[in-house]
């Protein structure tokens, strides 16, 4: 058993997983969490704000830290979303860099690539639809991994659609959205998620074009991220937050509208007292509502799977393939870097 340390660094959270691998199979994985915001204001000027880049620094060295106290072999570290857009990310990349960490900056499809292998492996032998929704994009993946760990991925994509970028866009003009940049959110997010579900074949079985489309379509809609696992614990009014209460539960399209309207109704102040939402993520939680909203309904779900088991999971098991010398499903090699 290989006791690995991951850690991604998206635009609204930077994450660290400590993961026990053997055999090909995360054994046991636990994870810590900070919304440090990267990508705060990226949308409009291209570039990491420097207080941004300082708060990620600070949280990476706990981490660094955090990982040596538990014993991990190696360190691997992603940047997603913010760092892709971002002129300047080689600041930050340096920055990392001073602190024992190789960061490299992963492209959209590779990102819902490792995505997938981690959250397929709660649904072997089924053909599932995973979409990743974060800060600033959010990736879609199309395949199976079979009962034998056959990885089979039809289509990857990865669409600039996430509750930071929409809320920038639309979002944050006053205490409370008006109803037509609401209406121009959806928009923005239904257009750029109906392009990638004509082109990935990815509207649900029960909703295919045709008799033909059926076999290769998804049977479920797996979702992952900070957004669907705040509606959740909004939902179940949970305080403090239980991943084990969160990881596989479902919500219905219905209920995400609801969910949505509640937010639309209330200022940021007001969702930051929410029972089950963290105070920093009350900015953007609207316009990650929206977004899920609108891929339930250009994809002809009714209902959504929530998993915890996410890029973090995928980064685990390409990181330890790379230790122990063998290949991994996924054809790329993570930087690692000696912790002891």
């Amino acid at each position: 058993m290989r006791r690995i340390a991951c850690i991604d660094i998206g635009t609204v959270t930077a994450r660290l997983a400590v993961a026990d691998v053997e055999g090909g199979r995360v054994v046991r994985l636990a994870k810590h969490s900070e919304i440090c915001n990267l990508g705060e204001n990226v949308d409009q000027t291209g570039e990491l704000k420097q207080e941004a880049m300082e708060r990620v620094f600070l949280c990476a060295r706990g981490y660094v830290e955090s990982a040596r106290e538990a014993k991990a072999e190696v360190v691997c570290c992603t940047l997603t979303s913010a760092a892709r857009d971002a002129r300047n990310a080689r600041e930050l990349g340096a920055a990392l860099g001073s602190i024992g960490l190789e960061p490299v900056i992963i492209p959209g499809e590779l990102e819902g690539t490792l995505t997938f292998l981690g959250v397929a492996q709660d649904f072997r032998g089924k053909r599932i639809m995973v979409a990743d929704n974060g800060g600033g994009s959010t990736e879609l993946a199309l395949g199976s991994l079979g009962t034998d760990g056959a990885f089979d991925l039809g289509f990857v994509t990865s669409v600039d659609v996430g509750c930071r970028r929409v809320t920038e866009k639309y979002l944050s003009a006053g205490p409370l959205p008006s109803a037509d940049d609401l209406a121009a959110a959806h928009e923005f997010a239904a257009s750029a998620f109906r392009g990638a579900v004509e082109r990935g074949g990815l509207r649900a079985a029960k909703s295919a074009r045709s008799d033909k489309d059926a076999p290769a379509a998804p049977e479920e809609l797996v979702v992952c991220g900070g957004t669907v696992t705040s509606l959740v614990a909004i939902d179940a009014r949970l305080d403090p937050y239980d991943p084990a209460r969160v990881h596989l539960a479902t919500l219905s399209r219905s209920r995400v509208e609801e969910l949505e309207a509640l937010l639309a109704g209330l200022t940021v102040e007001e969702r930051a007292a929410l029972p089950g939402l963290q105070e920093k993520r009350a900015p953007v939680m609207l316009g990650g509502a929206v977004a899920v909203a609108e891929l339930m309904r250009q994809t002809g779900f009714e209902r959504l799977v929530v998993s915890e088991s996410d890029l973090l999971f995928g980064l685990a098991l390409a990181a330890a393939a790379e230790l122990c010398g063998v290949e991994s499903p996924v054809v790329w090699k993570p930087a690692l870097r000696p912790l002891r």
